[in-house]
């Protein structure tokens, strides 16, 4: 069994981790507290723990990636949250992001459409300090219209155009985070609802993410 220790010298090396990313734009200090309070070692292989802290993509498994810790805050940061919002995660991956989500006080309703990697997150002790993180396995595009409208919409995979099914779940009023392009550079957007027809579309940085795909494995 896995032992989940934080030692002062992780915590140095986020401290460390958070100051790299404030230097590079992200102003919202709840966010970055936020990045600072979640031990990111636990989320990866033991094999990585060494290098848990630097800031950049690792792989999880079944071809998908913890997100550079940079990409998480700029895309928390441009959700604009409020406590108590509740907010749509396409792609669950390691959980990290939805951890993240979920320490800025909103109640995360987060999809992952591999199965390994869900039954992984599922069984994963440290969630259990997020009670506001709701789990689900489907398909990322199809979302979740039981649950629906949502105050946010965060997509953590690089979709070739906009979802309309996650357009017609998000609240008049709501934001959507999604990058969109294609496989290796994709434009990170954030589309306001305006009304049940009406968008505001803007446009920001260019990331590289793993693709959106249809469907879910087995």
């Amino acid at each position: 069994m896995r032992r989940y220790e934080d030692s002062y010298k992780q915590k140095g090396l986020r401290r460390q981790l958070v100051d790299s990313i404030r230097q590079k734009g992200i102003t919202d200090e709840q966010v970055l507290t936020a990045i600072n309070n979640i031990p990111r070692h636990f989320f990866l292989d033991t094999a990585f723990e060494g290098i848990a802290y630097e800031d950049r993509a690792f792989p999880i498994g079944e071809g998908q990636t913890i997100s550079q810790p940079y990409t998480v805050a700029y895309q928390s940061q441009l959700l604009e949250l409020k406590p108590y919002d509740k907010v749509l995660e396409i792609g669950t991956g390691s959980g990290y992001q939805a951890c993240v989500l979920a320490e800025l006080k909103v109640n995360v309703f987060t999809i992952e459409r591999q199965k390994k990697l869900f039954d992984q997150v599922k069984q994963f002790p440290f969630k259990a300090k997020y009670p506001t993180i709701r789990f689900f396995y489907g398909d990322g595009y199809e979302g979740l219209p039981t649950y629906a409208p949502f105050d946010k919409v965060l997509v953590t995979a690089a979709a070739p155009q906009i979802p309309e099914k996650l357009l017609q779940q998000l609240k008049v009023g709501g934001k959507m985070v999604i990058p969109v392009g294609g496989h290796d550079v994709q434009r990170m957007l954030r589309i306001t609802k305006i009304s049940d027809t009406e968008f505001d579309q803007e446009m920001f940085d260019n990331f590289s993410f793993v693709p959106m795909l249809a469907g879910k494995t087995s």
